[in-house]
């Protein structure tokens, strides 16, 4: 036994040969590089850069992989100042925040001008969406973009609709209140979806916390062979009992390979997914949501329908306010298509495509709105539906605007009254059910 006293001075011996690091600055940071580095020097040694602006003059085509560096290294080097160093900033949330106001106003100046921006607009970020979507990653470009039209909408509207005198305190109390409950729903809805941890993870991770203890103590472990804790037996006996019980919850080989999810290492059960995107199973998965960045599955799928609601009526009630005030004495629809003299002058014409931008926003939110109530009305998650497609499985209605694969389906009311109880103690399934 070492006596106490010296494993403190040990310790402190220890402590005292350790160099001790420097406290950051607010403009300092610790690069993908492990060296210090300054905000100061975000153009410095950047050979990359270099290259590829050589290349850029001299008219030669840029190599793809020098393209990578280049973004890696400005989104390595694109920070806040912050205490204690700088905080590095997603280069996915900058593009919105210039470009959309940028052009709302261009497409204010003309007619035509805001029929190309307002039409190139969607295109663009459908482009964005599936290149991003084809290499697998995750990005904050649309909750950024969703984000921040709504407080530019908001903005616009405060600033240029509200002076006019055509609407009372009640009723921007109740677009400010909508505008809340659409942050609150968002805020629920990019909760935890439902994900599947392992739990031979967890207890390897708890042997070794166990086995660090015991180090630390100056014990060994005694009658294992080979030095292994029971942390790690048990981990690999659950590993080994996990793919046991899904070869017998499955029945057939092929089951069997579906059930198992070889990233995860774990069995999934019916109805989850394993997300390409977040690297992770969810229970219940209907889909990855680009606008809240995360997958909608088990425990946020009623936010998610709310968030959507309370966006569409909000979204609507605000349309209406506005087109009330600059097209007097003309219906919504009516005024949408035909606003004599609103470019007459800037402030209209502004307000006018920030009514038509939401207007596109809106009707695209109100089409993933229809699916998902169509979905929920048939007890299929988006996911199902994409398989069912694929394998010709599921049956097909209204031109494919409805598609029921049958697996799931009791019944109109005991399927949304399945939904309504989404996220609670778990419940007894039916049989059929059960995979």
């Amino acid at each position: 036994m070492t006596p106490k006293g010296s494993l403190k001075s040990v310790k402190k011996k220890n402590k005292a040969e350790e160099p001790e690091l420097e406290p950051l600055c607010c403009c300092e940071y610790i690069d993908r590089n492990g060296e210090k580095n300054h905000m100061a020097a975000f153009l410095c040694d950047c050979q990359d850069l270099d290259e590829g602006c050589e290349r850029w003059i001299t008219c030669k085509s840029v190599q793809p992989e020098t393209c990578e560096r280049i973004m890696d290294t400005i989104s390595d080097r694109l920070r806040i100042p912050w205490l204690r160093g700088a905080k590095k900033v997603n280069i996915s949330i900058i593009p919105p925040l210039i470009l959309l106001p940028i052009f709302l106003r261009v497409a204010s100046w003309h007619f035509l001008l805001g029929v190309v921006v307002l039409t190139s607009l969607p295109v663009l970020a459908l482009w964005y969406y599936y290149l991003t979507h084809r290499r697998k990653e995750r990005t904050l470009f649309f909750l950024s973009l969703g984000l921040f039209s709504l407080g530019y909408m908001y903005y616009v509207f405060l600033q240029e609709v509200v002076p006019r005198g055509r609407v009372g305190p009640t009723q921007l109390a109740l677009l400010t209140c909508g505008l809340f409950l659409i942050l609150l729903a968002l805020y629920r809805a990019k909760k935890n979806p439902g994900y599947l941890r392992n739990p031979a993870s967890e207890d390897t991770s708890l042997g070794s916390h166990r086995t660090e203890c015991l180090h630390g103590k100056g014990q060994r472990t005694k009658g294992l062979p080979g030095g292994e804790v029971p942390g790690t037996l048990s981990s690999r006996t659950l590993r080994d009992d996990q793919k046991g019980s899904s070869r017998l919850l499955a029945g057939s080989p092929m089951q069997a390979k579906e059930d198992w999810c070889a990233q995860c290492q774990l069995v999934r059960p019916a109805r989850a997914w394993h997300c390409r995107i977040c690297g992770i199973c969810v229970r219940r998965m209907d889909h990855h949501c680009v606008w809240i960045n995360g997958c909608v599955g088990e425990c946020n799928h009623q936010a998610f329908i709310l968030a959507l609601s309370i966006f569409l009526l909000t979204s609507v009630y605000g349309i209406t306010l506005t087109l009330d005030t600059i097209c007097r004495d003309r219906s919504v629809f009516t005024a949408l298509f035909y606003c004599p003299g609103v470019y007459a002058d800037y402030s209209s014409a502004l307000t006018f495509t920030c009514v038509w931008y939401s207007a596109i926003i809106t009707a695209g939110m109100g089409y993933i709105f229809l699916i998902q109530l169509i979905n929920i009305s048939y007890n299929v998650t988006e996911r199902e539906v994409q398989q069912a497609l694929r394998q010709k499985t599921g049956r097909r209605l209204l031109c494919g605007l409805i598609v029921d694969t049958g697996q799931y389906n009791r019944g109109f009311l005991r399927n949304w009254h399945q939904f309504s109880t989404l996220g609670t103690a778990p419940s007894q399934h039916p049989a059929e059910d059960i995979v």
